[in-house]
Parts: C-alpha cells; structure tokens; sequence
C-alpha cells in the first residue's frame, strides 16, 4: 500500500525544546551518553501521579497499540484465544513456534502467507536469521515481526466477510473499527495517522492517553475482549515478542503485569491494580527502554530479580565490566 499523501507531509508535536534525561551511559565513570524523553504514570482513578517530559502531546506509539487493535479484532469476528490471541498482538523475533503461529491463524481462516500484505524481513531473532540465512532462505513477510497481527487481520475480515485484499487501506472496515477502539480505550481523538513499519495504518496518541488504554484493559471485566488479550498475553509472553526478549521476561516476572513495547523507545504497561506507565524515549533508542521502564515499577514498589536485572544495563570493555546504562530522575 502507498502511502496515502497525507503521511508525507510533516506535523511535529508541541514538546518542550529540550526533555528531560531518563537514562545515562556511563563508561569507565565518564557520562558518554544520554537520552531524553517523556513518562507518565496514571493513579487507578486515572490521575497522574508522576510525569516527566511531555505527557500530553501526541506521539506514535507503534507496537504499543497492538493490543488496542486486537481488541477491535476480537469486537469484529476474531476467533483466537491463548498463544495465538498473544501472537496477534506481537512483534515477534521470528522464532519458529512464532511463524507456525502465524500460519496456524492464516490456516484456519483458509488462507495461506501469500496473503500477507506485510513486507518481507528476516527475523529479529539472530539465531533464526541465521539458519535461515545458512539455509539460502531470504526475506519472507511471514518472518517479519508483525505477521501475526496481519495474519489475526486477515482472520478478521474473513470471519467479518470484508475484503481481504485491501486489508490495510485506512478506509477498509477493519482500520475504521481499529480506530474508533483506539480512541475509544483511549479516551482521546488520534491527533494524527500514518503508515506503520508493517504498512498498517498507525495512530498517535499521547503518553497519558496510550496508559489510559492499558489501563481500561486491565480494569476490563472478565471474559471481555480487552480481559482476554491480557490473559493471553500473560499467560503467553514469548508469543508476543520472543523466548530472549526483555518484554517477556518482565512479564512472565511480575504477577499481573501487562505490557507492549514498541519501536522507537515506546513502552506502555498495567498493573492488576490499575496503575499504568507510559514512556517515550526522545531518540528512540531501544537500549533505554527497559532501563527507564524497570526504575518507574521500583518506584512504584514492584520488584522482582527481572525488574532488579533491567534497571541497569552492564557495559562491557574488553570483556569485563566497566560501565552501565542506569534511569535518572526517576
């Protein structure tokens, strides 16, 4: 899909000129590095209890909506339940029980990959990019990170009886309902759209709005769409991002905690008792993602060995310790 003419023209968020710092990179006791960026973290009763940066000016979460538009997956016909309903809110590392779980959705909507409208990529996994590499196999959209969610899109419209080819045009009855459920679970109008990595429509929220979302998912009742991807989610970690992966870890962790990273130093999380964290990481750089994310759960009470591990990054010199990546400010 081309994008549409819109996406191309430039819109920047009103932020301050200079965020301030959420992580240094420290060697050999020398500060080399330093990233800026925007938290916020919500009370249950959806307040703000802490935020730093820009909270309120929009940013494109990428993957961190995922779990938003599985739920409108799920409102329009999806039929998928525990490690497959966690796969379709993925960006997964291309593993292989992560490319069968995608072809397993595909199949049972009596399609096959060739459908994928998502572009080719090797995996993300090194391991599986390297077999396959070895094995003279190239690029596939199967093996890029979002074809489980593609494939949970195609599911949709085939069970919804919507077009399959044109799955990812913003006009297509699955986009509209997506984006209606984001704003919905948002509790806030996107502010602007574009196209995604994986050629999907993305929407752009705020930080307070993209918590608000997983905080009405966790507060969601039973058996509703939104308390069903979380179970899933929880229940299926490594089918939402990967076996090595640092998401999966903090939540197969820490009791009750849902959570979605995403591209560009995103990262959203709930917890079972409606608390919610957002942050955005100025540079997008992915390496302060946890780092941040780990000091706001200690700051909130929760910890754990996963939590403790993540909240400081070792940097190595030679072989041997001799720096880390640690939150400031938090």
């Amino acid at each position: 899909m081309s994008a549409p003419e819109s996406s191309l023209e430039t819109s920047t968020a009103s932020a301050p000129e200079s965020l301030p710092v959420l992580a240094e990179v420290v060697r050999s006791g020398f500060v080399e590095c330093r990233h800026r960026g925007s938290v916020v973290v919500l009370d249950p009763d959806g307040t703000t209890s802490f935020a730093l940066g820009e909270a309120v000016s929009p940013i494109f979460p990428r993957s961190s909506n995922k779990p938003m538009q599985a739920t409108a997956m799920l409102r329009n016909g999806l039929d998928l339940d525990g490690e497959l309903l966690a796969l379709a809110t993925a960006s997964h590392s291309g593993e292989d029980f992560h490319v069968e779980g995608a072809r397993r959705i595909l199949a049972g909507a009596g399609l096959d990959e060739s459908a994928l409208r998502c572009p080719p990529e090797l995996p993300v996994d090194e391991d599986a990019r390297r077999v396959r590499i070895l094995a003279g196999i190239g690029p596939e959209p199967v093996t890029m990170n979002c074809s489980g969610k593609h494939s949970a899109m195609l599911a949709t419209c085939v069970a919804a009886g919507w077009p399959t080819q044109t799955y990812l045009d913003p006009r297509h009855p699955l986009q509209v309902a997506i984006k209606d459920t984001v704003e919905e679970l948002a509790g806030e109008k996107i502010a602007h759209s574009g196209v995604d990595g994986c050629g999907a429509p993305l929407f752009a929220l705020s930080l307070t709005g993209l918590a608000r979302a997983f905080q009405a998912m966790v507060a969601a009742p039973a058996g509703s769409p939104e308390a069903r991807i979380v179970a899933a989610v929880q229940a299926h970690p490594a089918f939402t991002s990967g076996t090595k992966r640092d998401e999966a870890a903090l939540i197969g962790a820490t009791p009750g905690l849902f959570g979605k990273g995403g591209a560009e130093g995103c990262y959203a999380v709930a917890l079972a008792d409606g608390r919610a964290i957002a942050l955005k990481i100025e540079d997008g750089a992915q390496r302060a993602r946890p780092v941040v994310m780990s000091a706001l759960l200690r700051r909130l009470g929760v910890t754990n060995p996963v939590v403790e591990a993540q909240a400081r990054t070792v940097l190595h010199g030679g072989g041997v310790p001799v720096g880390e990546i640690r939150a400031v400010g938090i």
